[in-house]
């Protein structure tokens, strides 16, 4: 539960006046890594002794994850009887990612319901975008699926969720300012901060890419595929026949090209698996099933700096998330072409 007690300690930050991003905890001597906004509202965890919060944080986590299974059956339109629902939340907890953030104590299933949820709202609900604005203000990352609907032609929902974002943003500067600054112009751009990118842990494209080079500062040789594959992604978002596969192929590319994508990050396995089981590619829906729940990332030699060391025919093994990543955005880019030249003849 290291990142549950991360949190608690931001929370004493703001409580008591202190640097935000000045201070370790735990044996790892993790930092803070969120922005400001983040921090305040951790601050109820600093009034729970650690084992109350822990309690707290698997019993939250897992009710969350049920709500998970129940917008991810919303986003693929199956209609789950809620004994079908209670069976595939207690399977999913199998699934590396979500197991990690149970385990860790992290805020990702959190992150992804408050997405899932905006994003499947009926068109021109009200407040529509809000949700997802806070998401992007507690972990950045989500502010991508703003620039999906841009593409989309969902400027409304755009405004709302940047407006949203960017209220975080003032939320912290006017509660935090000095920790705002400090954020803003320095943190962010730390990226070794939030920890070695090159190691097995990181499932993003930046791990992928270190780890085949043995080279732990890949630079270009990431930085060039990783804005290839964000084009790619959203121009195949944009041009997904279904909304589901448009905020699918968002969430994959996101993960890819983020510096650091935390192997539990990657609880987007849930929607995925079940998109892939709605739209009759069971075969590939069995097999994301069996990455997530392999574990083979943990099976390949990982301690010290022997990521960096790793035979080819282990790649693959390191990295299973990103590869599949990008195998499933290649099925769902043939399987739109089809249609599309299936609606042509």
């Amino acid at each position: 539960m290291a990142d549950a007690l991360v949190y608690r300690a931001e929370g004493a930050a703001v409580l008591h006046g202190t640097d935000l991003y000045g201070f370790t905890v735990t044996r790892w001597h993790l930092p803070a890594t969120y922005p400001p906004f983040a921090a305040l509202l951790f601050v109820p965890t600093a009034w729970l002794p650690p084992t109350a919060l822990k309690v707290a944080f698997v019993a939250g986590n897992v009710v969350l994850l049920a709500v998970l299974v129940r917008l991810s059956c919303r986003l693929a339109g199956l209609s789950a009887e809620l004994p079908a629902r209670c069976a595939a939340t207690a399977l999913a907890l199998w699934l590396e990612p979500v197991f990690q953030t149970v385990l860790f104590g992290q805020i990702n299933l959190a992150v992804a319901c408050l997405i899932l949820w905006d994003l499947t709202r009926p068109p021109g609900a009200r407040g529509k975008g809000v949700a997802l604005g806070i998401a992007a203000g507690l972990k950045l990352t989500p502010a991508l699926f703003i620039a999906y609907l841009l593409l989309t032609r969902r400027r409304r929902e755009a405004v709302t969720a940047a407006s949203a974002f960017a209220g975080t943003a003032l939320v912290g500067a006017l509660a935090l300012p000095g920790a705002s600054v400090d954020f803003w112009t320095r943190r962010l751009y730390e990226t070794d901060r939030v920890g070695k990118a090159w190691i097995v842990d990181n499932q993003s494209l930046q791990g992928l890419i270190a780890r085949a080079l043995g080279d732990p500062v890949p630079g270009p040789l990431w930085s060039v595929p990783a804005l290839a594959v964000a084009l790619a992604g959203l121009w195949l978002a944009r041009r997904a026949h279904t909304d589901r596969r448009g905020i699918l192929v968002t969430a994959l590319t996101g993960l890819l090209i983020s510096p650091i994508s935390w192997s539990h990050h990657w609880v987007w396995c849930v929607p995925l698996i079940a998109v892939l089981y709605a739209e009759h590619h069971r075969r590939l829906a069995l097999t994301a099933a069996a990455v997530f729940t392999a574990r083979t990332l943990w099976l390949v030699p990982h301690q010290g700096a022997l990521d960096l060391q790793l035979p080819w025919w282990q790649q693959p093994l390191a990295s299973p998330y990103p590869v599949l990543a990008l195998l499933v955005a290649g099925q769902l880019s043939v399987s739109a072409s089809n249609s599309s030249a299936s609606m042509i003849r």
